[in-house]
């Protein structure tokens, strides 16, 4: 018997989705169309504390910020018959990681990415190997200061390894699947002695970056 670790396209009953839910899902049928389902859900500000929301209630609440999104992504990814693989970005103490899913077209990988400003965003399938689709990121990837940040990748995670309970059909905030991610071994981008060459982002690098797609609430 195929167990759910490897089965290849979820069903509704393998996710604990409703039929509406999975409908939703399924209708998602490439990675630039979760993507714009991404894009068109509002952020997810955490206005009354932390969250890190599962499928079911990104869908239910219409709100989502990157690893919401990303367990999003994974779960339409894995509808389709792909894997449902997640990548965690990691960065200097005081900023903040970022998870995206990823995906292969032949031999190149791409990613789906819920962000609220313009920078870490979609990859399309171009890039040879996690650590240059890691890179794309880099000079992105920066603190209130200008201070670039991101420092490290970890390998594809399959969330098939992780109960949907967890996951995709939880009423509660899934700190556990986070941390499964956020402990996953990591390789270094650059090494600290090239950290200290690294020139802050411009001024007009900084202004622009401040456009969001989703105002904060007052």
């Amino acid at each position: 018997m195929t167990t759910l670790r490897q089965r290849r396209a979820a069903r509704a009953e393998d996710l604990g989705l409703s039929r509406g839910e999975y409908a939703i899902l399924a209708r998602l049928k490439t990675p630039q169309k979760i993507q714009a389902f991404l894009n068109a859900i509002p952020c997810n500000f955490e206005i009354g504390g932390e969250t890190v929301l599962s499928v079911r209630e990104v869908l239910r609440q219409r709100r989502a910020h990157c690893i919401e999104g990303a367990f999003v992504a994974a779960a339409a990814l894995w509808v389709q018959g792909e894997p449902p693989l997640l990548v965690h970005l990691d960065c200097v103490l005081g900023d903040t990681p970022h998870v995206i899913a990823v995906y292969r077209r032949g031999n190149h990988w791409g990613a789906i990415s819920k962000t609220n400003g313009y920078p870490l965003r979609y990859r399309d399938p171009v890039y040879r190997n996690l650590r240059e689709l890691a890179l794309s990121y880099f000079h992105e990837y920066f603190d209130k200061r200008g201070n670039k940040t991101l420092r490290s990748y970890s390998q594809p995670f399959d969330m098939r390894r992780v109960d949907p309970a967890l996951w995709i059909n939880s009423e509660r905030n899934c700190w556990e699947a986070h941390d499964r991610l956020a402990n996953l071994k990591h390789r270094l981008l650059i090494p600290a002695r090239q950290a200290k060459l690294l020139a802050k982002r411009d001024p007009f690098e900084r202004k622009v970056a401040k456009n969001v797609e989703y105002p904060r609430p007052e």
